[in-house]
């Protein structure tokens, strides 16, 4: 029960991430175009431009989180920093100020920008903690998979019950019920990190410190494998937002189900439990790059599947089951190969860089989610998309590329990555050796201490 409680008390802290950072990836779009009141280019734009002002940040978040030496450990002290602002600013980005319309521009990039900033006060440690938490392989695929398991509940419970909050909270009122929502959202996640800050504890140790390093030698400690990893994410992401957003304009014009919307989006999300459940045991009998490529075959056949039997409710709801059992797939292998890219280089280049390995993850997700949303807000206005309007037959055909082929481009580029993956084959020989060092770490402190 005590290593359950570790591993829920660390996978919740992305579920109390999602509830905001999915309601923003499948919603905020949405919202700035049809409640706040800006345009799909001027949103799009805007979600470009943060995303790489909010990129920077990550970078000095994970180099911040590698200096950082507590009692609490290095990245475990921010779960509880980051907790109150993440509520607040939730809150300010959802809230419409009485402002012209160049004025809520305005304040939407500082409240976004400020939202992103508390996120990554929080999100790049809990991307860096799963080395320090434990050096067993099988139980770091464990705690990843608790945490994307975690992170598809809250994706589920925003993708399911926002819209009927956003009714209910807001009785006619599309701006009253989202700044409600978004509150309770914000609040609850609050709560989920501090619960993380408790249930959590960093008991594996970096083999060296990058304490004194210059920030030139930092960057030297990355391998061509964290570069791979970085890129995956970028596209991985760049995935998850465009079938995040464009799976509400796909179902609701292009389709004309808009009734279906909480359906699907449990169906979308939901359908990849079954992937995340089976994932650690299928680690120790396949590799990783493997699995990647079995999740990617999925998600193409699944979404090439709703294409074809668009005119079919069993083919649409059968499609997304498998795109959700290959985004999921994608998503667990991506970030269980995290954990052994942290490690790589400390055994390659004798560098602990978790901290920035996770910020330039974060990085790429976000430079990927910007520029993903700026393309779709372009592809939008370019086909003639009108809010709330009967759409032209070019702007249902650019939504179409956006929901369908898009994803196709982006899943043949995962695997054309995947293929320069190189740890699963010497994983062994990492984790033997980098146990062995820290062993004559114990020993020399031991000596010292005499």
């Amino acid at each position: 029960m005590k290593k359950w409680g570790k591993r829920i008390g660390y996978g919740i802290g992305d579920l109390g991430c999602n509830l905001v950072f999915s309601t923003m990836a499948s919603y905020l779009m949405v919202f700035y175009t049809d409640v706040f009141g800006i345009t799909a280019a001027a949103a799009g734009t805007m979600m470009l431009v943060t995303k790489f002002i909010d990129a920077l940040t990550d970078t000095g978040m994970g180099l911040i989180v590698d200096r950082t030496h507590t009692r609490w450990g290095q990245g475990r002290p921010y779960f509880a920093i980051g907790a109150i602002p993440f509520a607040v600013f939730t809150f300010m980005t959802f809230y419409i100020p009485s402002f012209s319309s160049g004025g809520k521009l305005i304040w939407a990039y500082i409240t976004y920008c400020l939202l992103c900033t508390a996120y990554t006060v929080v999100n790049i440690p809990l991307n860096t903690i799963v080395p320090r938490l434990t050096s067993d392989i099988h139980e770091r695929d464990i705690l990843v998979s608790t945490r994307i398991v975690c992170a598809m509940a809250g994706t589920a419970i925003v993708m399911s019950i926002t819209a009927p909050l956003v009714k209910v909270f807001g009785n006619g009122n599309e701006a009253k019920g989202y700044l409600i929502t978004m509150t309770v959202y914000g609040i609850a996640a609050m709560l989920i990190f501090f619960v993380t800050f408790a249930s959590t504890k960093e008991v594996v140790a970096p083999t060296v410190s990058d304490e004194k390093k210059s920030l030139k030698d930092t960057f030297k400690g990355l391998t061509g494998q964290a570069w791979i990893l970085f890129f995956l994410n970028l596209f991985y992401f760049s995935l998850y937002v465009v079938r995040s957003t464009t799976v509400i304009y796909y179902f609701k014009y292009n389709l004309g189900r808009s009734d279906w919307l909480s359906l699907v989006g449990i169906l979308g999300i939901l359908s990849g439990l079954p992937m995340l459940l089976v994932l650690p045991l299928l680690e120790k009998k396949f590799s990783k790059k493997n699995l990647m490529f079995f999740s990617v075959v999925l998600y193409i056949a699944g979404d090439l599947l709703i294409y074809v039997g668009r005119n079919s409710a069993v083919c649409l709801l059968a499609g997304l089951v498998i795109t959700g059992l290959g985004i999921y797939g994608i998503f667990g292998v991506t970030f269980a190969m995290q954990p052994d890219v942290i490690d790589y280089s400390e055994y390659k280049k004798n560098s602990s860089v978790a901290g920035l390995i996770a910020a330039l993850q974060g990085f790429f997700v976000k430079g990927g989610m910007g520029l993903t949303s700026f393309i779709i807000g372009a592809f939008l206005k370019n086909g003639g998309y009108v809010a709330n309007a009967q759409q032209t037959s070019k702007a249902l055909s650019y939504i179409e590329i956006c929901f369908i082929w898009i994803p196709v481009v982006l899943c043949v580029a995962i695997a054309g990555l995947t293929y320069f993956y190189k740890l699963d084959g010497i994983r062994g020989d990492m984790t033997e050796e980098l146990e062995s060092r820290r062993e004559k770490m114990i020993r020399k402190n031991v000596v010292v201490a005499e």
